[in-house]
């Protein structure tokens, strides 16, 4: 019975970090702000309606995706690579698309509110590069590009890999997964960094995300 008990605990403790795993993704790099990059060359205007980012969140249990829309953006090319650029991101878009039709609004409503990002204070994000450099050997990526990113008014330059296609009409961006700590920017509703005795309430602290951005 005792050797019973043993393996009944190692199970049920490998259910709960199976549970709370990290979301998929690379851990991008996180430094202080830095200076934007000097966007010389012509100037892409982003397609808003063909551009998103995919975010996953996760917690004991399981976990959440969906999506976040683009408000305007560019994006500039000389010689046939990017220089720089930026984009808006609609705080306000934030959508839910695994839970069923009737659960997806309560979620929604939680992640706009003050325990998370607080749309109506802050109603916008925005992403400006300030460097790309090479990537050689990664199927997945051409491309590190790092950027400042502002959430909630806070501001940190973040670095990830991405895979950018430029041609005569226009730029693609896209991203494997990548993870950021959304607790540097003053997101920390459910973080067990911040709050004792969660247990089973806590949400993982990095979210993950993928850019797909088209520009023309």
């Amino acid at each position: 019975m005792k050797s019973l008990n043993i393996i009944v605990l190692f199970i049920s403790l490998a259910l709960l970090f199976s549970c709370n795993s990290k979301p998929a993704g690379e851990e991008a790099s996180t430094t202080e702000a830095g200076k934007a990059a000097v966007a010389t060359g012509k100037s892409y205007q982003v397609n808003t309606a063909n551009s998103a980012i995919m975010w996953t969140g996760s917690k004991i249990g399981g976990d959440h995706s969906g999506t976040l829309n683009l408000s305007d953006g560019s994006i500039a090319v000389e010689d046939g690579q990017v220089t720089g650029g930026s984009f808006t991101i609609d705080m306000n878009s934030i959508k839910n698309t695994d839970l069923a039709a009737d659960k997806q609004g309560d979620l929604e409503g939680h992640l706009k509110n003050e325990d998370f990002f607080d749309v109506t204070k802050f109603p916008q994000g925005k992403f400006e590069i300030t460097k790309i450099t090479s990537v050689t050997g990664d199927p997945a990526a051409s491309h590190l590009v790092y950027g400042n990113l502002t959430i909630k008014d806070v501001t940190k330059q973040v670095g990830f890999k991405t895979k950018i296609n430029v041609t005569a009409s226009g730029v693609q961006v896209t991203s494997p997964p990548f993870t950021i700590d959304r607790t540097e920017f003053n997101v920390k509703y459910g973080s067990d960094k911040f709050f004792d005795n969660l247990k089973d309430k806590a949400i993982n602290d990095d979210i993950s995300l993928k850019l797909n951005i088209s520009a023309s």
